[in-house]
């Protein structure tokens, strides 16, 4: 008994229940089987229509909403009034099956955005008087003092008060190298810890963590911010008046009442308010399946009419990840090979994303085998030392050797200070006190880049370059990606003005990945955020978020907007032809009550299937689909 009780409070489950039983019951009263005391069709009824008539009656008294489901109701009662019983159930069960359809498409698309949540842990390391205890994260106040170890990942926001550390905020900024971390610095929810062990100090918990802005997003992702469904809505507003004065009009002058009634049951705009929002959560379901994020469901729309996208560069068009683009040696005894033997080997046990690619460099390019460094130091913020053989290695900043009484030459600073114009990061290296040379290391152009640019000239859409870089390092990484037309040295404010420019004369999207950004995406008539779903600033400021963090998806995105609003076009037009064809044929008394609910609400539910193709959409690029935020990030490749 409990259990069917339950049953009956699961909406989830109840719903489909209902549906079953009521079909069967339609079933039984059509062709009238059995000798039951009344029509069968009262189920369906009473099981369906019953919600709908309660939810119109509510919408008029509290909110004075003249909606579809007035003119529903409206019919039902009429129907039932002249005793057509079969198509007033018939009606009731089209239109909960059609919402059913509705729902579970938008269930499906709302699964694949709760996947994107998974950013922070569950649990918790909080002291509480000296000890370590794990609780849930939801239960931490601010306040609270939390031990985050290695690799682990931040739970809340707040600010370290021991420790030092690097922390992975590309969760929040897009850029993957590591933040240093120190005393008072400001660590973020859904951040991973690289290095050591920190304590911290809870200063954003429950709606105000990472995970409730994660959270919100996911919940703003909703159509009825589309202008072209509230273009909807307002048509239904006025078939609903329209339907009512025809239905009037129609008994006065036939003086059938069942013509009325079939005019009122085939004028409801059911198909014409469900063509265009399950359209977009279709369309919202399908980019979740790619680590997109669409936060505003009016953002497909625009998407679907943009002549231009302009991309920021570091982080967005490239990796933001460093590689070994050079090695000097200025030592007549060590060879630039040696040279970087040397700053490997030191680097050997270093946990740095800088230390890791020149260690992974000399991997890929030389077969000798690294020495095991001795007394090895990592220096936050600074840099390594290590003791390689009889060499006393310093492998990090110009500060470091300043600290360490060591003078970098001249001419080798000048060598250097040409790899850092074109965007490159400087180790420089010192041998048993004496600089000796450096390594630069630089980000690299992301390997989908000029193919994404190439299939956005196939879509008519011309790509641009508007990056913060000196025009060298700009022209270089443009030319590699195919992009033609640059805007280098940019502030942020030249990059709004850039973006209001364009817009002048056409429609652009802006794709971003940094704070220095948020401006620019703004202004864009669609702003596209690059793996910045922690932070407000940038993610407040775009339209949708490519969780995945990879451009080589933009282009099924623009495919999808401009599908999307195909669907709903060919969907509103559907439903404009089958309803005037059946109000015709029920003025003229061809079509009666059942076969009119019958034509409508078909109408209905193929609105609603033609929608939920978009749902497996794919354009011709033959995308991967991704299913979670780090399966994405884990399968760029550098």
């Amino acid at each position: 008994m409990n259990r069917i009780l339950d049953l009956f409070k699961d909406e989830e489950k109840r719903t489909p229940l209902f549906l079953i039983i009521s079909f069967t019951s339609l079933l039984i009263s059509f062709f009238r089987v059995g000798n039951f005391i009344f029509d069968g069709a009262w189920i369906a009824i009473i099981l369906c229509g019953t919600p709908i008539i309660k939810g119109a009656i509510e919408g008029l008294i509290h909110e004075f909403d003249i909606k579809a489901d007035v003119l529903v109701s409206i019919a039902l009662v009429a129907a039932v009034f002249i005793g057509e019983i079969f198509a007033a159930g018939e009606v009731a069960f089209i239109m909960a099956l059609g919402a059913l359809l509705e729902e579970r498409t938008v269930a499906k698309a709302r699964a694949g955005i709760e996947k994107l949540v998974n950013l922070t842990p569950r649990t918790v390391r909080v002291i509480q008087n000296g000890a370590e205890s794990i609780i849930p994260a939801e239960q931490v106040q601010v306040g609270d003092i939390l031990r985050v170890l290695a690799g682990e990942t931040v739970g809340v926001d707040g600010f370290i008060i021991s420790g030092q550390t690097s922390i992975d905020q590309s969760v929040m900024t897009g850029e993957s190298l590591p933040v240093d971390k120190g005393i008072g610095s400001e660590v973020f929810s859904g951040t991973v810890n690289q290095f050591g062990t920190f304590d911290m100090e809870a200063s954003k918990v429950g709606e105000n963590s990472s995970l409730q802005r994660m959270i919100k997003l996911v919940e703003s992702a909703d159509a009825s911010k589309a202008k072209i469904v509230r273009l909807a809505d307002r048509w239904a507003t006025w078939i609903v008046v329209i339907a009512l004065i025809s239905a009037v009009g129609t008994w006065i002058i036939s003086r059938e009442v069942i013509r009325a009634v079939t005019i009122l049951i085939v004028f409801c705009p059911c198909a014409l308010v469900l063509a265009t929002p399950t359209a977009i959560i279709a369309g919202i379901g399908n980019a979740t399946k790619y680590g997109i994020l669409v936060r505003q469901g009016d953002a497909l729309e625009r998407l679907s009419k943009i002549s231009k996208i302009v991309f920021d560069k570091t982080g967005t068009i490239t990796y933001g990840k460093p590689v070994v683009v050079g090695v000097q040696s200025f030592n007549d005894y060590i060879s630039s090979e040696k040279l970087l033997e040397l700053i490997a080997s030191a680097e050997l046990r270093s946990e740095h994303p800088l230390g890791k690619a020149i260690v992974s460099h000399f991997r890929n390019t030389s077969n000798t085998a690294l020495q095991e460094p001795q007394d090895f130091t990592m220096l936050i913020g600074r840099g390594v030392k290590a003791a390689v053989s009889k060499d006393v290695v310093l492998a990090g900043t110009v500060e470091l050797l300043h600290e360490n009484a060591i003078v970098i030459p001249e001419d080798i600073l000048k060598k250097a200070y040409t790899y850092r114009n074109d965007g490159c990061t400087i180790i420089y290296v010192s041998v048993n006190n004496s600089a000796i040379g450096f390594v630069s290391l630089s980000d690299t152009l992301r390997k989908d880049t000029e193919e994404m640019v190439r299939k956005l000239q196939g879509l008519n859409v011309e790509s641009i370059l508007l990056t913060g870089d000196n025009p060298q390092a700009a022209s270089y990484i443009a030319k590699a990606a195919g992009i033609r037309n640059i805007h280098s040295e940019c502030l942020p404010e030249d990059k709004l003005l850039a973006i209001e420019e364009y817009q002048k004369n056409e429609l652009i999207c802006m794709v971003g990945d940094g704070i220095n950004d948020a401006p620019a995406l703004k202004k864009a008539y669609v702003g596209v955020a690059m793996g910045s779903i922690g932070s407000d600033i940038v993610v407040d400021a775009a339209d949708i978020v490519l969780v995945s963090d990879d451009i080589k998806y933009i282009p099924h995105l623009i495919s999808l907007s401009q599908k999307t609003m195909t669907t709903i076009r060919r969907n509103i037009v559907l439903s404009l032809v089958l309803n005037f064809v059946a109000i015709i044929l029920a003025m003229s008394g061809v079509l009666g009550p059942v076969l009119g609910a019958l034509v409508h609400n078909v109408g209905s539910v193929v609105v609603i299937i033609n929608s939920s193709f978009l749902l497996n959409f794919t354009s011709d690029h033959n995308y991967p689909q991704v299913n979670s935020y780090t399966e994405a990030y884990s399968s760029v490749d550098i």
